[in-house]
């Protein structure tokens, strides 16, 4: 995995008011830290920001952050966006080393249509868009590709159905749902409606034999 360049300047003063400020100038505060560095107030380009987390990695993306002269190997983490903007307004800058395995969100690539949709009038409800893994930091795939065309009407695909990826662990039990086809809840609705007619139908005519039985019994 490519390894992106961003320079970061240590804040002077700490505070919401000085936030606020470096975000009007176009910076985003955050703050470096990890196993061999105590935590340093930092602040970045946003546009620079954007630009390394909008790679093929995403928020997993290796940042050599240069801070002042100093060097550190990092990963995002703890990324807060603005409620109504999206943009970045804080995050964490955590040390990483390339020998070391860390935990990372990957989005899973759903493919294909599954039969159950085409053939049964299914719908598709995914329950999971990403997964936990653990990898070393090289080593953590951009995405994870499922295919899904194989799956039936009331099937669900669990972690386990989830492709081995050599030096990755996924961090979910293997029992964990991650998408299901299922009937449309109109239908749902429609079937059990029928069946409880049913029932109920069922129902009176057993009461009709019990009063009949009674009424032969008196005579």
């Amino acid at each position: 995995m490519q390894q992106e360049i961003l320079r970061a300047a240590k804040r002077v003063t700490a505070g919401s008011r000085p936030s606020r400020r470096l975000r009007r100038e176009g910076r985003v505060p955050g703050v470096v830290y990890g196993v061999d560095i105590d935590a340093v107030a930092v602040h970045v380009s946003k546009h620079d920001l954007s630009a390394v987390l909008n790679t093929e990695a995403g928020l997993n993306a290796i940042i050599e952050l240069d801070v002042d002269g100093d060097t550190v190997l990092t990963v995002a983490r703890e990324v807060q966006r603005h409620p109504a903007r999206g943009e970045i307004d804080h995050l964490d800058f955590i040390q990483v080393s390339l020998d070391t395995e860390i935990e990372a969100e990957v989005q899973l690539d759903f493919v294909g249509i599954p039969i159950g949709v085409t053939e049964d009038g299914g719908i598709v409800q995914m329950l999971e868009p990403s997964v936990t893994i653990s990898a070393l930091p090289n080593a953590i795939p951009s995405s994870i590709e499922v295919d899904i065309s194989g799956m039936a009407l009331h099937a669900t695909l669990t972690v386990s159905d989830l492709i081995e990826i050599e030096g990755v662990t996924y961090l979910h039990d293997g029992d964990y749902p991650l998408i299901t086809v299922s009937l449309p809840a109109a239908e749902v609705a429609a079937v059990s409606s029928l069946l409880e007619g049913e029932e109920g139908e069922e129902g009176e005519e057993e009461e009709e034999v019990s009063s009949e039985g009674t009424e032969e019994d008196q005579g």
